[in-house]
């Protein structure tokens, strides 16, 4: 059923949508098969959690700082790489058993991309001591959205239409995991939820400055 749904994630297509799944960066990629060790790193990502992890992060869409070069959501490359160590974050909190591998050009981040996203939903997860594995990140929009006039290191908020398209996706993943609880990072992805008929939590983004209500609201949920 897993190896099913990662195989059925790569085959989406659409303009201005980057899948790191099934395609390959011209530009920024560094090795011929990235949307296959992508793909890899994604399957034992998921192999780890599903069937024990009791909760699903829900944010709204693959950004180019973090799954679109380590093919998991919510998830830089550097932390992969294990150059966040520093900041107590360890790429085996992600998966244990498959050595991780860089995508991304040396030429274009010599450390590898990081996301400040990323870097705050992780390390709430080792600042509070929370089993990381109890835990799936994932995307309302599963893909990676970017602006055509900036190439594919930009990020733009999904439209309507590719909102819908990930809905078949999400409820996929919901249906595979058997989640106790759904948390919803953000306005956008409460509101697909909701469209789904699905009852979530919601905590603000971290993002612009809503790091600090994103990790209060999130620590009475992950108690």
């Amino acid at each position: 059923m897993l190896d099913d749904f990662v195989s059925d994630l790569c085959r989406y297509r659409a303009a201005r949508v980057f899948n790191p799944w099934g395609e390959k960066d011209p530009q920024h990629d560094g090795c011929r098969q990235a949307a296959q060790v992508r793909r890899e790193q994604l399957r034992q990502y998921l192999r780890e959690r599903i069937g024990q992890a009791d909760t699903l992060l829900c944010a709204e869409a693959i950004g180019y700082q973090g799954g679109h070069f380590s093919g998991i959501p919510m998830t830089s490359e550097r932390l992969l790489l294990g150059g966040l160590t520093h900041k107590g974050l360890l790429p085996e909190m992600v998966f244990t058993g498959l050595s991780p591998r860089r995508t991304s050009s040396p030429k274009v981040r010599s450390q590898g991309f990081t996301e400040p996203t990323a870097t705050i939903v992780w390390g709430f997860l080792a600042e509070r001591d929370i089993d990381p594995y109890r835990v799936v990140l994932w995307n309302a929009f599963p893909w990676h959205p970017y602006h055509p006039g900036k190439g594919l290191l930009s990020n733009r908020t999904p439209d309507t239409a590719e909102m819908e398209a990930g809905h078949q996706v999400l409820v996929r993943m919901l249906d595979i995991g058997c989640f106790r609880q759904i948390v919803a990072v953000g306005e956008k992805s409460s509101a697909q939820l909701t469209q789904l008929g699905i009852t979530a939590a919601k905590v603000r983004h971290p993002a612009n400055g809503g790091a600090g209500q994103f990790r209060e609201q999130l620590r009475l949920l992950l108690r």
